[in-house]
């Protein structure tokens, strides 16, 4: 069965109902004020404000009331970070009922990174397997600064009961060869993440209850990259594709250990040729790559650094290839050396 591919959006909540302690209704009430809700007269209700698509409703009970369009947004990004200062499971679930569900999450770490390599990973989560992570502090790698807590919790990852994991390293000298034939990091990035999902396919037997889709980010403008890219087993599960896919504990989950493997592997690569060897793509990686030449020559680039990078043209002294207009779908970010 070829596998479906979908943007995978559950259909928003547009009311919500609950309870306020007496400080936490000051704060949203500031918050509304700050931020253009419109002041509105509401039977028993202490305070009201309307915008664009929300109404938010408190009450002299304690009680608030959201509704419209715009709820799921507001619970999100205002209600549960900024005035109960916590994201409640029992909640999140009802918000969206495919949060407990058994799935893969895929990401990758090493894109934009001129030294080291690429690495994809994957992880299998059931219900135990999220309830486990409540407050586990699991989130986009991105968003986790140090590489210690990034190992820590690759570790709490790995040792969780009902978890199934995998990762696939793509070593710069196979990406450097891969990347010559392919000549597209999105062709790459959907191979990658094609051998992940079929590596975790090759573990059903492990995973209760069976997964029932893989979930990943929409890198490519096309979604048909991935699915094209399936293997045997990777055809027989739905494939979706998201923009800002991080936000599912699955794919943060997999984003960790991705970051994980990929800084261990750069640590590897230190080592083996006695420098640092910056992250990212920056003036400190082009003066690294700059040294590294000086001491290893350009023979052994190709072995820690991703040559169609503009770093690598800049430290060889080449002409950089001209530029090509490329714009990622979504808001986020894509790689530097496309």
């Amino acid at each position: 069965m070829r596998a479906a591919v979908e943007t995978g959006a559950v259909k928003p909540l547009t009311s919500h109902t609950c309870k306020l302690t007496g400080e936490q209704a000051a704060v949203l009430q500031r918050y509304l004020d700050e931020h253009g809700f419109k002041p509105r007269q509401v039977p028993y209700a202490r305070f009201a404000g309307e915008k664009e698509k929300l109404n938010v409703v408190f009450y002299e009970s304690g009680k608030l009331v959201v509704q419209g369009k715009g709820t799921q947004e507001f619970i999100e990004f205002v209600l549960e970070p900024e005035i109960l200062k916590q994201a409640r499971l029992g909640y999140e679930a009802v918000l969206n009922p495919d949060l407990l569900l058994p799935r893969f999450g895929v990401d990758e770490s090493g894109k934009g990174d001129f030294f080291g390599p690429l690495c994809i990973a994957g992880v299998y989560v059931n219900e135990s397997v999220v309830k486990a992570w409540q407050d586990s502090g699991i989130k986009d790698s991105k968003n986790i600064s140090s590489d210690k807590r990034i190992h820590e919790l690759a570790e709490l990852i790995r040792k969780t009961p009902g978890c199934v994991t995998t990762a696939v390293p793509v070593g710069n000298e196979a990406y450097n060869r891969l990347y010559g034939s392919m000549r597209s990091v999105n062709r790459l990035l959907a191979w990658g993440h094609a051998r992940v999902i079929e590596n975790l396919m090759g573990q059903r037997h492990r995973m209760n209850p069976p997964p029932v889709r893989a979930i990943s980010d929409q890198f490519a403008a096309n979604r048909e990259t991935v699915a094209q890219a399936l293997m045997s087993l990777g055809r027989e599960i739905e494939l979706v594709q998201r923009h800002k896919a991080e936000e599912d504990i699955a794919v943060a989950a997999a984003s960790i250990l991705a970051r994980d493997e990929f800084v261990t592997r750069l640590a590897r690569l230190e080592k083996e040729f006695g420098m640092a060897l910056p992250k990212g793509a920056s003036a400190a990686v082009d003066a690294a790559a700059k040294e590294f030449l000086s001491r290893h020559g350009a023979g052994n680039l190709p072995k820690a650094a991703k040559m169609h990078f503009r770093t690598a043209y800049r430290a060889q002294g080449l002409p950089e290839p001209p530029k090509t207009e490329w714009r990622k779908p979504g808001n986020r970010t894509g790689g530097s050396g496309e």
